[in-house]
């Protein structure tokens, strides 16, 4: 009898939990029952598609998923480029978005962020760079390449003015390219004297690719990734934080980390627009 009643306890519970979520939900997305939230599968390991299957996969959909469920609604991957994420959501047209997105103050202007995941900017190089490219002082003077979408290429410069400019050297040529993969491409073609991308891609494109790609030093910044949501919309944004944070106490956050082997790149607690 003790353990039919411990039974029907933990429905109880579990049952107003679940009503709980679903309260703190805009009445918009308690009655479409979903969740849209806009990515783009070419950021391995945080968003990407299985080579095997063409199915999403990554850190930031499995998060999606588990926030959808913690939330007690569907969620509905809508595959966006990084260009239109920002007047996707001011349109209404996506409630979110999980594309390993750095939270930025210039970004804050039209978005509120609940920042989730700790990423920092990488310097790299190939295998043949790297016998006269040992340490990051060598970048003066080199060129280097990065996403223009992101804000890397102004880290570069930033970096280069306060390391190698302040000092007398050369200064780092900064080259934006259309994206990661593509500087990857101009690397290993000699375009390129060295790339930076997310430190915490870094692993996945040296497994993909074996003895390509050799890190210089440490990340030189320290970032915040954020999922942002419509400023308007705090309703959503604070559900989607509380989500976050019970699935770090129940450990499902910390599974999906370990899961991309991510577990140096937990952040907590769950914050709100405090991105550098």
């Amino acid at each position: 009898m003790k353990h039919f009643s411990k039974i029907v306890l933990i429905g109880i519970i579990c049952a107003f939990a679940a009503q709980t979520a679903a309260q703190e939900l805009p009445d918009r997305i308690k009655k479409a029952g979903k969740i849209v939230v806009a990515t783009k599968p070419n950021y391995p390991p945080i968003t990407y598609k299985d080579p095997a299957t063409n199915q999403l996969m990554g850190l930031d959909i499995d998060l999606g998923e588990a926030i959808a469920k913690e939330l007690g609604v569907a969620i509905e991957w809508q595959d966006t480029e990084f260009a239109q994420i920002f007047s996707s959501l001011q349109t209404g047209r996506v409630d979110m978005a999980l594309q390993g997105i750095s939270d930025l103050p210039t970004r804050r202007e039209v978005a509120d962020f609940v920042n989730y995941l700790r990423t920092g900017s990488q310097f790299y190089t190939s295998p043949t760079n790297a016998a006269t490219i040992k340490s990051q002082e060598d970048l003066c003077g080199k060129t280097v390449g990065a996403s223009r979408s992101t804000n890397w290429p102004v880290k570069i410069e930033e970096w280069s003015a306060a390391n190698c400019v302040a000092k007398g050297k050369a200064a780092i040529k900064v080259v934006g390219t259309e994206g990661s993969a593509d500087a990857r491409t101009q690397l290993k073609s000699g375009r390129l004297d060295a790339a930076v991308q997310g430190q915490e891609t870094l692993p996945y494109s040296q497994k993909l690719e074996p003895n390509q790609y050799v890190l210089i030093g440490q990340p030189f910044t320290e970032d915040l990734m954020g999922i942002p949501f419509k400023k308007t919309d705090t309703q959503l944004r604070d559900a989607v934080k509380a989500a976050i944070e019970r699935l770090q106490a129940k450990g499902v956050y910390d599974q999906i980390l370990a899961k991309y082997g991510l577990q140096a790149n937990r952040y907590s607690p769950i914050t709100i627009n405090q991105g550098k």
